[in-house]
């Protein structure tokens, strides 16, 4: 018995703190790859964040950048009468114009995609307040309209070689059918994309916003949406051809007068055929410590280096306009 009880003694001291010493050793690797893996883990959510926030408000311009100078029938936006002329903003008298942005602004079919360099420019106000060094992008399009026609609704129908303006709810052109390809009715839509210093969702934080044509309570207005928190600057190039050969001959910035029809400086035949964008894109929350080196200088602007403890990133894209090609 007295064998049997030796043998059931426990551990002596040095066996006890070897045992210790490998169990804290063990905790402490333990805490350490854990306190690792949600340090990398936090970074990429972060990485996964701005990524879906460019990503979503790239493909959101670029959905409407694609459909610009469609008008059902056809391309042809010099072509629709009721669009605004030099020196008559308004040659219909379209009652259901909302004047918030300028009748221009509504009316200026001659130029599906035209925008500002570098400002805001509007006449109605950008909500939140406009970045500072941001392009302004302004697309005009038609969309497909539900049957009856709206009377209180900008809308255009078109044919293959014409177009109108109205908002009476009254077809210009009559339907024959057994016309193989009547006219069609669309609605106009206006879409304006700029960068606003404050979001409404999350307070001081930059965000993308677009002003758009809507209809409300039965009239055309005007709404300003926000598209995408954490969009910092936007920056826009607009593709020329000046030969009508489908091909870019150059690239300038917004608001240039070589594709205006009505400035001074119009080349004749000019046309915007596609449009290089730029996104600046920072997380939603800083992150102490952040080490990020780059020059950011999106289009033609230079942003600098920040060192604010923000993650950023830099998209840009190229996208062709599919219906301003011959």
């Amino acid at each position: 018995m007295i064998a049997s009880l030796r043998k059931q003694t426990g551990l002596t001291m040095v066996e006890l703190m070897v045992a210790l010493a490998i169990g804290s050793f063990l905790v402490v690797g333990a805490v350490q790859i854990y306190s690792q893996s949600r340090h990398y883990f936090a970074i990429n959510e972060s990485i996964a964040r701005v990524q879906e926030t460019a990503q979503f408000a790239m493909n959101t311009i670029e959905a409407d950048l694609r459909m610009a100078s469609n008008w059902g029938r056809m391309s042809r936006s010099l072509a629709i009468e009721g669009r605004s002329l030099p020196g008559e903003d308004n040659p219909a008298g379209l009652a259901s114009v909302p004047a918030d942005c300028g009748t221009r602004w509504v009316l200026d079919l001659a130029l599906p995609v035209d925008g500002e360099n570098n400002v805001f420019d509007l006449p109605c106000a950008a909500q939140g307040g406009a970045q500072a060094q941001s392009d302004l992008i302004t697309v005009r399009r038609a969309s497909p309209a539900p049957q009856p026609p709206q009377a209180g609704r900008l809308q255009v129908q078109t044919t293959r070689v014409q177009g109108q303006l109205y908002d009476d709810g009254n077809e210009p052109f009559p339907i024959d059918p057994a016309d193989p390809s009547p006219p069609t009715t669309h609605n106009l839509m206006v879409s304006s994309y700029y960068v606003s210093q404050e979001s409404d969702l999350i307070p001081g934080i930059p965000t993308l916003r677009r002003k758009m044509l809507v209809v409300g309570n039965g009239v055309s207005t005007i709404t300003d949406q926000e598209v995408a928190p954490g969009v910092e600057n936007l920056q826009v190039q607009l593709g020329i051809d000046v030969d009508d050969d489908n091909a870019v001959d150059r690239y300038v910035n917004p608001g240039d007068e070589i594709y205006d029809p009505s400035a001074a400086g119009y080349l004749p035949g000019a046309r915007v055929i596609s449009a290089r964008i730029w996104l600046v894109v920072r997380g939603l929350d800083r992150e102490v410590g952040i080490n990020d080196p780059r020059n950011y200088a999106p289009g033609d602007v230079d942003l600098g280096v920040f060192n604010d403890d923000q993650r950023r990133l830099q998209v840009s894209k190229t996208i062709l306009l599919r219906n301003s090609r011959t």
